[in-house]
């Protein structure tokens, strides 16, 4: 059975589990992508703190990087998804070749942008004193690679988006295991330190590249690289960036939280890198618990798309009900060790006392409204493959910009530096129930209404409303 049939005619539930199992590995390898320099940079003789902490500071900078790759590949794929639901090959291949076209734009900017303006770059973000130079040295490699790294992560979910959930999962793995085994040899056997960490992590994203690059040449794939195709189309183009928004602000936003963070982490603790360090391993733990989930909606979007593209309401009903139970299920035992053993993470990361201590006091404060990422995460991203730009904008900036960053300034003001951990767990809590309500009532209208246009003949646009 040819893939996209698959998506159409096999039995839901084993279905969810060929095309959401991959989707999680790919995220929790991804996880492994993010934490692995953190824990290697940890162990850095007499200054492993500090690297710590300077990791933290480049870490929303390089989200924000990787959130124009969401802007384009998670905008992209599911509109290439639903015209091939259509029956519109052509259309779907088009959009493919725009949003090769545009991460190669975008790279190329940022990465001038970014090894030009490293260092006031992470000394704006609220970067420790004693930290400056690692983060300066780490930024600087990384702006070399960005062009790689927009291109492999853009890139892979038009893989997912034919099905080959598991080519797509090896691309992420390539990556993971390079980096792996590059940081030990760079940063401690030709004590490179930070820069080897980074140059590691670029290196890495260049190979997992090479892999997506080679599979669109080949006969699996319903797309190619077509100079024809690449024509630019300012109708095609705002297809892509209108539903790309939501998750390129649903990333930003966490880039921006990360950045007040930091910045108020270090006016009411006089620039402590142990608070800056306690903070980088619990915002570890929250992609831990958010980035698998994540990955079930990632898994979920052909389906959802196609199927959308196809008008067959049960079959969308069905499929987001077993995903919705599985992500649920999920969260749940992940937010239950993270309430009992919250110092788990601490030992991941070779804390020291002080730090552990942090992390083992406020981490549940942290964590306490994890429980809803099911429906933050998991069905956000479905949200996104039905073509929802506006609703999932809306919720995107709901949970960070309309409620946690005032929170978070408000709460510091009034308590110090636990506002700071107090505001995530709150925040998350808040946005999860609205979040709840308003997709639970509005996907059953969303699969009626595009069922009612296909069978009266109405077809939709690439834009939808």
């Amino acid at each position: 059975m040819q893939s996209t049939e698959r998506l159409e005619k096999e039995k839901i539930l084993p279905l969810v589990f060929k095309l959401t199992i991959p989707a999680v590995i790919a995220q929790l390898i991804t996880f492994l992508y993010n934490i692995v320099d953190r824990m290697y940079v940890a162990k850095i003789a007499d200054v492993g703190m500090d690297a710590l902490a300077a990791l933290g500071i480049v870490l929303p900078i390089t989200l924000i990087i990787q959130a124009f790759s969401n802007l384009i590949g998670l905008g992209g794929a599911p509109r290439a998804s639903m015209k091939l639901g259509e029956g519109d090959c052509d259309e779907a291949d088009k959009i493919f070749n725009t949003a090769f076209v545009l991460l190669l734009i975008i790279g190329l900017v940022i990465s001038v942008i970014t090894f030009f303006a490293s260092k006031q770059i992470v000394v704006l973000f609220g970067c420790p004193a004693s930290a400056v130079d690692f983060a300066d040295s780490y930024l600087k490699i990384y702006s070399a690679g960005t062009i790689f790294v927009l291109l492999a992560q853009g890139l892979n979910p038009f893989i997912t988006a034919q099905g080959y959930s598991l080519t797509a999962m090896f691309s992420v793995l390539i990556g993971a295991l390079a980096n792996i085994a590059l940081d030990p040899l760079f940063i401690f056997a030709l004590d490179m330190g930070v820069k080897g960490a980074s140059l590691a992590t670029v290196v890495s994203q260049f190979l997992s590249f090479v892999w997506i690059l080679v599979f669109f040449f080949t006969k699996k794939s319903a797309f190619r690289l077509r100079f024809k195709a690449m024509r630019p189309n300012a109708k095609r183009i705002l297809s892509v960036i209108t539903l790309g928004l939501s998750p390129f602000v649903m990333l930003l936003t966490e880039c921006a939280i990360q950045i007040v963070f930091n910045i108020n982490l270090k006016i009411s603790t006089g620039g402590d890198k142990d608070y800056t360090a306690a903070l980088t391993i619990m915002l570890s733990a929250l992609q831990l618990i958010s980035l698998p989930l994540n990955g079930l909606g990632y898994g979920m979007q052909p389906f959802i798309g196609y199927n959308y593209g196809k008008g067959n309401a049960d079959r969308l009903k069905q499929g987001v009900k077993c995903v919705t139970v599985i992500a649920f299920v999920f969260a749940a035992i992940m937010w239950s060790i993270s309430m009992a053993f919250p110092q788990v993470y601490a030992y991941l990361f070779s804390a020291s006392k002080n730090v552990l201590q942090i992390v083992k006091r406020y981490s549940p404060l942290f964590l306490m409204g994890s429980i809803m990422f099911f429906v933050q995460m998991t069905l956000q991203n479905i949200n996104v493959a039905l073509g929802r730009a506006g609703s999932a904008l809306f919720l995107a900036v709901l949970r960070k910009v309309i409620i946690l960053i005032p929170l978070c300034f408000a709460l510091t003001h009034f308590l110090g530096f636990k506002g700071v951990y107090m505001s995530e767990g709150i925040a998350d809590l808040v946005a999860g129930i609205i979040t709840a309500a308003v997709l639970f009532t509005s996907f059953p209208k969303v699969f009626k209404k595009r069922e009612a246009e296909l069978n009266s003949g109405d077809k939709n646009d690439i834009i939808n409303p």
